[in-house]
């Protein structure tokens, strides 16, 4: 058989070699092929090869004295044979072919460049192969990630998270803002039932292998109707200015109303300014009177529900000079309108001289 083949080999060098290699991978292990002259032919299996994808992988044997022709297969494909070209990918070339070596160079290696690769020796007296596998490493990349939600409080929640790669990445979730290391998962899938507001945030999926890691994110938003912070009374004097504040949490942020009693309250209405900013409103008096004294009410709406807390606008009333003049222990006459200051210790005094006049 080996002699048809090698009479064949004349004829057509790039038809021998590949049949020549597959009589020798065909054969049965341990048959012995002999070529003219009764040699055996050398088969030789060199260590796997891993190279990571978009580098450039170099393939390299050694030629030795006498060689006629000589090849470099990707499995059944001739990439070169000699100095000759065979494949199309512009990727593959030619680096050096000597007398000692024969090496060719894969530039941008994809998953598609992994398998077996054959470098094939015709010499004056036998065939020689080279044969290596080629491992392709791929970093991860995520493929499939859930997108941006947006739920209500109390819903389920599923977020999902795909991703490729060789060796197969391992996939896990984190809640990265505001962190929460209690929240966590080493699967594709985070579940959160019942959501509560304080679950709202920037959720991270990490894919990893021993190439590299790849991470996205997904931010979650948790509507919830609104909460009013207890209103503060305010104290403030005739024709002075008064300001009234309050503030509600809400997701959507929360539309404000004023009432004074059942009349609801707009801006500009008798010098009355409302400012809303955020979860922040203020009902502004820049002249009080005395019409303005009260109770007033704050209304926070959004799509969800609505709340409200009430604030009483009371008055303070300055104190007159004659006021001011008089101390804590002033006795007001009340046929004069003068008044006479006693200290504590003249009290004292006065008291126990009444007590010894009775005896």
């Amino acid at each position: 058989m080996k002699m048809v083949v090698c009479g064949y080999c004349a004829a057509s060098w790039r038809r021998c070699v590949v049949m020549s290699l597959r009589l020798l991978f065909l054969l049965p292990a341990g048959l012995p092929v002999r070529s003219q002259g009764e040699s055996q032919s050398d088969n030789k299996q060199m260590d796997n090869i891993t190279i990571r994808q978009g580098e450039t992988l170099f393939l390299s044997c050694s030629q030795g004295d006498f060689v006629t022709h000589t090849a470099w297969l990707n499995r059944s494909s001739i990439l070169y044979a000699g100095e000759d070209k065979w494949s199309v990918d512009p990727r593959v070339s030619l680096v050096t072919l000597n007398q000692d070596e024969f090496t060719i160079k894969i530039e941008d290696v994809d998953l598609t460049d992994e398998g077996q690769y054959i470098c094939a020796v015709q010499t004056s007296s036998r065939p020689r192969t080279t044969s290596v596998h080629i491992i392709v490493q791929v970093p991860p990349k995520i493929l499939n990630l859930s997108k941006d939600l947006v739920v209500n409080e109390g819903s389920n929640v599923m977020l999902m998270c795909l991703a490729n790669g060789k060796p197969e990445p391992a996939i896990g979730w984190r809640m990265l803002s505001p962190s929460d290391d209690s929240l966590s998962s080493d699967s594709e899938i985070l579940e959160i039932p019942f959501i509560s507001r304080y679950r709202a945030g920037v959720y991270e999926c990490t894919a990893a292998n021993e190439i590299a890691v790849d991470t996205q994110t997904v931010e979650l938003t948790v509507n919830y109707p609104p909460s009013v912070s207890d209103g503060r009374d305010v104290g403030v004097t005739l024709g002075q200015r008064g300001v009234l504040e309050c503030e509600a949490d809400a997701v959507p942020e929360a539309d404000f109303e004023w009432y004074r009693d059942d009349r609801r309250i707009f801006n500009g209405f008798d010098g009355i300014e409302i400012e809303d900013a955020g979860a922040f409103s203020k009902l502004t008096f820049f002249n009080v009177s005395e019409a303005d004294y009260g109770n007033y009410t704050c209304v926070a709406i959004n799509k969800l529900g609505s709340a409200n807390t009430s604030i009483i606008l009371y008055q303070i009333i300055e104190p007159t000079s004659s006021t001011l003049l008089q101390g804590p222990g002033a006795v007001q006459d009340g046929n004069s309108g003068t008044s006479t200051v006693f200290t504590p210790t003249c009290l004292l005094l006065i008291i126990l001289l009444q007590l010894l006049l009775k005896f």
